[in-house]
């Protein structure tokens, strides 16, 4: 398994960062995509961490989604803020979970973040719909642990 640095070439980077800024012109929600080596512990609980690190509690709607992937340890989470949490059910995040873990499978890493991106704001939209002078809070590139 290649580090989480080498993890995807910067081709497949530049298709990741447009999946979500494209994502982010149907939904106000800011989506971030963290990958680091190896993840200690219970997987949530360290999306959690980086979460909190990667300052996605601070959106004035609480409308941030985290899709966390630590590498060598092949753990993967896609967690929302306390604003997407009160619509988005579990059963979602398990439909992404599982597009982006059927692509990681065949070592597809790019497709899988882009598959569970593009599903974003289908569900989001309703609840958190793109607004004309939506502000961008939070980066849309890949950050690196």
């Amino acid at each position: 398994m290649p580090s989480a640095s080498k993890l995807l070439t910067a081709q497949e980077q530049t298709l990741v960062v447009e999946a979500i800024r494209a994502a982010e012109k149907a939904t106000s929600a800011e989506i971030r995509v963290h990958i680091e080596n190896h993840c200690k512990g219970d997987v949530l609980d360290r999306a959690a961490e980086v979460f909190s690190y990667l300052k996605m509690d601070r959106t004035e709607l609480r409308n941030g989604v985290l899709i966390y992937v630590a590498v060598k340890d092949r753990k993967t989470a896609i967690i929302g803020d306390q604003g997407i949490n009160r619509y988005v059910h579990r059963e979602f995040w398990n439909i992404c979970y599982k597009a982006l873990s059927s692509h990681f499978a065949s070592g597809d890493f790019a497709g899988g973040l882009c598959a569970a991106i593009k599903l974003l704001p289908d569900e989001l939209r309703e609840h958190f719909p793109h607004q004309s002078n939506d502000v961008n809070e939070l980066p849309d590139e890949i950050s690196f642990g």
